[in-house]
């Protein structure tokens, strides 16, 4: 990369989701409870990211009713369980989403990165 171009937006996984964004677009966010399956699923796309050098935020909805109501409209189901990524105010999808994303090789369009 260029040294006069500027970095790729970064972002933010949100681990139980707040849809306070950092920067619009520039950073997904992941919502996560504490439940085994979900820290498990947690692990698997934080270490994705890591991986690839995409930084995030995580965003503990465990105790705040409110960062999981706005996690479940955000995902435009009433129902919905962590994690749940989101860039910005922009819905991305839940971990199935994610992990197909990561095996088509299209995450940065599902982050609204690209």
């Amino acid at each position: 990369q260029p040294q006069d171009e500027l970095p790729a937006p970064i972002p933010s996984l949100r681990h139980a989701l707040s849809a306070t964004p950092l920067r619009p677009r520039s950073r997904p966010d992941l919502a996560l409870p504490l439940p085994h399956f979900i820290k498990s699923q947690q692990s698997e796309v934080t270490r994705i990211l890591d991986g690839k050098r995409i930084q995030y935020q995580l965003v503990d909805i465990s105790q705040d009713n409110a960062l999981r109501d706005e996690m479940r409209a955000l995902a435009g189901n009433p129902k919905a369980t962590p994690p749940q990524i989101v860039n910005g105010d922009q819905y991305c999808g839940d971990y199935e989403l994610f992990v197909e994303a990561v095996e088509q090789n299209t995450l940065q369009e599902f982050l609204k990165l690209a």
